[in-house]
């Protein structure tokens, strides 16, 4: 089976995770996608990132309905903080029956450089490339492990949700309904 692997903070899981998610099980070659929710990324702060217990769940209620799209706290397990790459490796020994493409935005491709042992990831996995607003990763447009799919283009950001609720302000139809239940019984990004 193909598996894309969606990582994220998910710090709130939003309507443009789940519109990215949606297009890449359903308009690719992909069978599946699994969000991997991360602890923590080792290029962001903590600050401000909500329990990863909280943020797995969130993801959980917005996902439990689908019938190709899962979620994994495999990352929970593993030594943090958690680089993809070694995430990848315990994956792909873990469960070798499928093929993993990693699922990213040409923001995240256009710094994967920084990325611990990226030259593996692109040896050794294929990556599901969606588009995000002011990035270009031209650099990799003939690479053989890149592609670059038409998934509707995002300019939501769990920045923007979690400012806008700090605020105050309604999120609704910006994260779904359970989502933003969970969110208010846990007073979350107040």
């Amino acid at each position: 089976m193909k598996v894309g692997l969606f990582f994220g903070s998910f710090n709130p899981v939003h309507s443009g995770h789940l519109i990215i998610a949606g297009y890449m099980a359903n308009f690719t070659l992909l069978d599946q996608v699994w969000f991997v929710v991360s602890p923590h990324n080792p290029l962001k702060t903590k600050s401000g990132l909500a329990n990863m217990y909280d943020r797995l769940e969130m993801v959980r209620l917005a996902t439990e309905e689908s019938t190709n799209i899962r979620v994994s706290d495999i990352e929970f397990r593993l030594p943090q903080p958690s680089y993809t790459i070694d995430t990848l490796t315990h994956l792909r020994e873990k469960y070798p029956e499928h093929e993993f493409h990693l699922i990213m935005g040409s923001d995240n491709l256009a710094s994967l450089k920084k990325w611990k042992n990226a030259e593996l990831i692109l040896r050794d996995y294929k990556l599901m490339v969606y588009p995000r607003p002011g990035y270009s990763a031209a650099e990799f447009a003939e690479h053989p492990s890149v592609t670059f799919t038409q998934t509707p283009l995002m300019e939501l950001s769990a920045t923007f949700i979690r400012n806008a609720i700090h605020e105050g302000k309604s999120v609704r139809f910006f994260v779904p309904d359970k989502v933003l239940e969970f969110i208010e019984s846990k007073s979350l990004y107040r």
